[in-house]
């Protein structure tokens, strides 16, 4: 009988956001596996990520396998695959030992998420192995629900930028129709305002932190002054709505 890789998205990090199908996905899993950052020495750099936390709302710790990924590496190609083939290595492992695996991701399992590497490498290691995601709630619902921000209207198109892929990406993007949500921009932050006050999009923007954990921060992007932001912060950049009611469509 084939093994079952399944991606789970567990959201942002609110346990409340988790889909009732993605509970149930990961309670049904003899294992869930959950990605940690990887210290310099390349092991477990043991700081309890966002994806474990809040699997650990709905299945017992015992039951949760941490396994390293260099989550933080974007300059050294080489280390980062090698991360990539020691994780799909140990997955493949359990995969061996269990009928079922979960792979739980923050956000979705298909939006910028690292299972789709490990689905990669799974689907090269485990010949015959069933990989399935269930989708997750993507931090731009979560900041759009608790600002107040409205992604899209009408005819709007939706554009969505990680700015690790460059500041220059997103001015582009800014300078385009529709909304524009920015993902992992807290260490360019500078240069995201300048983008935004370049392209007129600074007055209704909103940019968001560690969404429904204590430390959350909710802004008007008006206030970035420059300082750096967590990693994980993300922003929602809305056009200009002039037409009233329906005015988009």
């Amino acid at each position: 009988m084939s093994s079952r890789l399944v991606g789970v998205g567990v959201g942002p990090g609110d346990p409340e956001l988790v889909t009732v199908k993605g509970v149930n996905a990961l309670r049904a899993a003899e294992v869930v596996v959950v990605p940690v950052m990887a210290a310099p020495d390349g092991n477990d750099g043991g700081e309890r990520g966002r994806a474990e936390a809040t699997v650990l709302h709905y299945v017992p710790e015992d039951k949760v396998v941490r396994v390293v990924f260099a989550l933080n590496e974007r300059t050294d190609r080489a280390r980062r695959e090698a991360a990539w083939d020691a994780a799909g290595e140990r997955v493949a492992e359990l995969l061996q030992r269990h009928a079922s695996v979960a792979f739980a991701t923050i956000g979705d399992p298909n939006v910028y998420s690292t299972f789709t590497y490990l689905a990669q490498t799974i689907a090269e290691l485990v010949p015959g192995v069933v990989v399935e995601t269930v989708p997750g709630i993507t931090a731009m619902q979560d900041l759009a629900a608790r600002s107040g921000a409205v992604l899209t209207e009408g005819t709007e198109p939706l554009t969505l930028v990680p700015v690790t892929a460059g500041s220059a990406v997103l001015k582009d993007a800014l300078a385009g129709p529709g909304t524009v949500v920015a993902y992992k921009f807290g260490r360019q932050a500078r240069e995201v305002a300048e983008a935004l006050r370049e392209t007129g999009r600074l007055t209704d923007a909103v940019w968001g932190s560690a969404l429904g954990l204590p430390e959350e921060s909710v802004r008007p992007a008006g206030e970035l002054d420059g300082t750096p932001l967590p990693y994980l912060s993300t922003l929602i950049a809305p056009p200009r709505r002039d037409g009233g009611r329906g005015g988009k469509l």
